[in-house]
């Protein structure tokens, strides 16, 4: 009788099967990412740790690491602020065309990169729309690290805004008049109670922006310039070791950037789960 009661509690899956579902998960994922990844890492492995550490510390090597992470995590951190600002007005604004912008927000999305970066470059260089009114005042865009900058910005925004947006969405408005009938500000409001309860969100949408940055190649060739230890990336780099037949070298360059990426990446993470924890103690 036990038996059949227990059985009765047990709670029915929504995809029948827990272990053909487990099995199938993990070896799609071990399909499409680890046994890649494991082979990259096997790959630069061939070279010795020696071998190994003299590429990723030569320095042509570093700047390219250097300006890729360095770019992607300041890219990331103004998509955080104004993609906050973007989902805000999408949200609590109403205005003509707000669902055409809304739209626009995933233009990034759909648009091919090598497109995106021959429109920038079009955009801000010298004789372009934008360069021409810089130029007059010493600001170079492309063919420089400024104008990488711009390109991740560009490709990374929505991740922020549609991360951020549907948990705007779904505050609770009342906590927002309960906070200025005890007697809050409206800036105390916003940064006290509104922002906490959305920095979770915000840290995964600058982790997918930080991911998709570190990563980006077509839209940043075309308006970097490409000029060693100035305007190249160390995805370009890794291109040109493999046209030069160093698939070893090309692998240990991306193994440095596996390295560093995940780093960033758990970094994240720990501290988005330990302002949830907090938040949820608070």
């Amino acid at each position: 009788m036990a038996g059949i009661s227990g059985l009765a509690l047990k709670r029915p899956s929504v995809i029948p099967g827990f272990g053909l579902a487990f099995g199938f998960a993990l070896t799609y994922l071990g399909l499409i990412v680890l046994i890649p990844l494991g082979a990259m890492v096997v790959k630069a492995a061939s070279l010795g740790l020696a071998g190994f550490w003299d590429i990723v510390t030569n320095p042509r090597t570093v700047a390219a690491l250097r300006l890729s992470f360095v770019t992607s995590l300041i890219a990331a951190g103004i998509n955080a602020v104004f993609g906050v600002v973007i989902a805000w007005v999408l949200v609590r604004y109403r205005f003509p065309a707000k669902r055409l912008l809304d739209a626009f927000v995933d233009l990034p999305f759909a648009l091919p990169t090598a497109v995106a970066g021959i429109a920038l470059t079009a955009i801000y260089a010298p004789n372009g729309w934008i360069g021409s009114w810089l130029a007059p005042l010493g600001i170079k865009v492309a063919y420089t690290p400024l104008g990488i900058l711009i390109a991740l910005v560009f490709i990374g925004l929505p991740f922020v805004v549609r991360t951020v947006q549907p948990v705007l969405e779904e505050f609770d408005r009342e906590i927002e008049e309960a906070a200025a009938t005890l007697g809050a500000r409206r800036d105390q409001t916003i940064f006290r109670v509104v922002l906490p309860a959305l920095i979770p969100a915000i840290l995964t949408g600058f982790a997918l922006a930080l991911a998709r940055a570190v990563g980006e190649y077509g839209s940043v060739i075309f308006i970097a310039g490409n000029i060693p230890y100035v305007s190249e990336i160390a995805p370009l780099l890794i291109v040109i070791r493999l046209e030069e037949f160093g698939y070893a070298e090309a692998t240990a360059i991306g193994t440095a950037m596996l390295l560093i990426s995940f780093g960033l990446l758990v970094f994240v993470h720990v501290v988005q789960a330990w302002r949830r924890r907090r938040f949820g103690n608070d």
